[in-house]
């Protein structure tokens, strides 16, 4: 009887209502102007997430690992031609004057060293590609493709790809900065590509990442909800057969998003891929409730109630169901603020808001806006009612037979569970329609992988990294890590040292050793500093008490899960031969191959403690306990 007298209110002010909820809604939904969409991938993580924070200890140790790489293929071949050298020293010049660049390594102006007389010679691998005479070209060829240090990183081993791989130091809030390195970067290769018609150029990187997450989620949010409305406008009429009552459900579906929207941007919530389907989500969910009222609006017209008559009616036997799915389904979604990841609670607690906005409007608005609008019952009678009255007699005669075979369904459903592998990729986060995706399958596929595992290792005192044993241990764990199948590069501090320890004997490929004394090691070390260019240091590779090193391994297009089984494996190996080095490995990649691991596992409980909380409610609310255990 309160319903009924609520309802009759509502319809009698109905101009007054409307124009209250319009005027609400708009002072919400001024807020969506403070919406704003990141590009910066560390949203994903939690600021408490151990692997972001070792993977930001090992950034303030050495550098930080914000690249991009850029991978440039002739058509006809070989990279080792004056030509090709000419485009990739061309590059190299051009990527220096990138915003925010540090740091810029490629083929050509790699720090080749070698001994000439007395004297250790440091310089650019090419200086001047057209000047270059074929015995040079061949010479440069030759030592690239055997260098340890670049080839497979810089090089591909066939020789048939070169890269010139970027690093930036970025500001602190750095959407635009990757936004004005990525549009330099493009309008370079455009010039590039111009210039050069016969070479092929790829970008990639997780800078370049960062801007293809900002960009999908703006497609997403511009695209995705306009198409996903005008589809559910559409079945709405094909469904209800009445254009007036789809114009209702449509005001009210505006009026639930923009609220929901508005709310958020009043709350400085920041946008991505993983949360950019909240308006989706939260229009789905809010046609569910309007549907409801409106059909049995329609119902109640047809068999006779005048139009206000049907609407108290409808609100009289839809209000407690569309009251209990909304909450219910709120809980539901707020589940996911179980989950590691920030943009997951962004995510529930708006479709959640959402859900909730849609039981106001609902209760308010919608019958509100049906009492103004003149609507007509179809005069034809509807043949669903009849279908789904046929299909609950079938359903309720046959019970005990539907009831085995819908469990042995379910059971032989649940018999797949164990065939769930916790996996993912980043690359294949883009489909192929964005081009990063298909550079960075071309890079991976010809060139280098880009998922890496990082080591800062330390030898334990300051100055101790030129000692002979501590250099012996990390070309023993950099030599393993290269014996295995899904490696492709590995950069180790010992690289260096042997090729100095060459060059300090003549380069006389015999001594391409580790040096055994530790004073003479430490002088080859000063005087290679000394000798580097500008750019060319090695602070991106020891520690500045030159008490640990930076060791940093490639794979090629692993799986979170390989990953994390390569690194146990490492860290077995490490065990029993380095302890000394033993734990586990840090990168950006190693952070994101535990993240889905550990979103699974704290959703897992999320969702066990939504569906009992549910369980309960349900309970509360029906005084049956089997009602509310039917629910699980």
């Amino acid at each position: 009887m309160q319903l009924e007298r609520y309802t009759t209110a509502i319809l009698r002010y109905r101009w007054l209502v409307v124009a209250l909820a319009t005027l609400v809604m708009l002072g919400i939904a001024a807020g969506v102007r403070f919406i704003t969409v990141t590009n910066d991938y560390r949203i994903l993580f939690g600021e408490d997430n151990p692997q972001l924070l070792a993977f930001d200890a090992l950034e303030n140790t050495y550098s930080a690992s914000n690249a991009a790489l850029i991978a440039i293929a002739p058509r006809d071949g070989s990279v080792f031609t004056r030509e090709v050298l000419g485009a990739v020293e061309e590059f190299t010049e051009a990527a220096w004057r990138t915003p925010y660049s540090s740091r810029v390594n490629s083929l050509t102006n790699y720090t080749h060293s070698e001994a000439l007389d007395d004297d250790l010679v440091v310089a650019p691998f090419v200086d001047d590609a057209s000047s270059l005479s074929d015995a040079d070209v061949v010479r440069i060829e030759k030592i690239a493709l055997n260098a340890v240090e670049i080839a497979g990183r810089l090089v591909a081993h066939d020789g048939r790809t070169a890269g010139v791989a970027i690093n930036f130091v970025l500001p602190e809030n750095h959407d635009q900065a990757v936004i004005g390195i990525t549009d330099y970067l493009n309008s370079v290769l455009d010039k590039a590509r111009t210039s050069h018609p016969d070479i092929d150029y790829y970008m990639t990187g997780d800078v370049v990442m960062n801007r293809t997450f900002a960009d999908v989620t703006k497609s997403d949010m511009e695209t995705l909800t306009p198409i996903v409305f005008l589809i559910i406008v559409g079945a709405t009429i094909i469904l209800l057969r009445s254009i007036l009552c789809t114009l209702a459900i449509v005001v009210m579906l505006v009026f639930v998003i923009n609220t929901t929207m508005g709310f958020a941007g009043w709350n400085g919530v920041v946008f991505s891929p993983t949360n950019a389907g909240v308006p989706i989500i939260v229009m789905v969910v809010a046609i569910a409730d309007s549907i409801h009222v409106v059909t049995s609006v329609l119902l109640g017209m047809r068999r006779g109630l005048d139009r206000n008559a049907a609407i108290v009616e409808s609100i009289r036997i839809n209000a407690y169901p569309v009251f209990i799915t909304s909450v219910t389904t709120a809980i539901g979604f707020l589940s996911l603020n179980a989950s590691d990841s920030p943009p997951f609670h962004v995510l529930g607690n708006y479709v959640a808001f959402g859900v909730l906005c849609a039981l106001v409007y609902t209760m308010t608005l919608l019958p509100a806006v049906l009492s103004i609008l003149p609507l007509r019952a179809s005069l034809v009678q509807s043949q669903g009612t009849a279908f789904f009255d046929r299909f609950a007699d079938f359903v309720i005669s046959r019970r005990k037979f539907l009831l085995w075979f819908v469990t042995a369904v379910v059971v032989g459903l649940i018999l797949g569970v164990p065939r769930i592998e916790l996996s993912d990729n980043m690359a294949q986060y883009f489909d192929d329609r964005y081009e990063f995706r298909r550079d960075t399958d071309y890079v991976i596929d010809n060139l280098t992988g880009l998922d890496k595992l990082e080591y800062s290792l330390s030898a334990g005192r300051e100055g101790g990294i030129t000692d002979p044993d501590y250099l012996r241990q990390v070309d023993a764990f950099a030599e393993w890590y290269r014996a295995q199948p899904e490696v492709t590069h590995v950069q180790a501090f010992s690289d260096i040292m042997k090729r100095l320890n060459k060059n300090m004997h003549g380069d006389d490929p015999a001594f391409y050793r580790l040096p055994e004394d530790s004073d003479l090691a430490a002088q080859y070390l000063l005087l290679y500093e000394f000798s580097l260019p500008f750019g060319s240091d090695l602070n991106d590779r020891i520690d500045v008490a030159k008490s640990a090193t930076r060791l940093s391994v490639v794979t090629r297009n692993a799986w979170s899960r390989d990953l994390r089984e390569l690194d146990e494996r490492a860290l077995v190996w490490l065990q029993a031969n380095a302890p000394a080095f033993a734990h586990e490995a840090s990168g950006l990649s190693v952070v994101f191959a535990h993240l889905s691991l550990r979103n699974i596992n704290s959703m897992l409980r999320g969702t066990i403690t939504a569906m009992a909380l549910i369980s309960f409610i349900l309970i509360w609310i029906f005084k049956s306990v089997r009602v509310g255990l039917l629910s699980l």
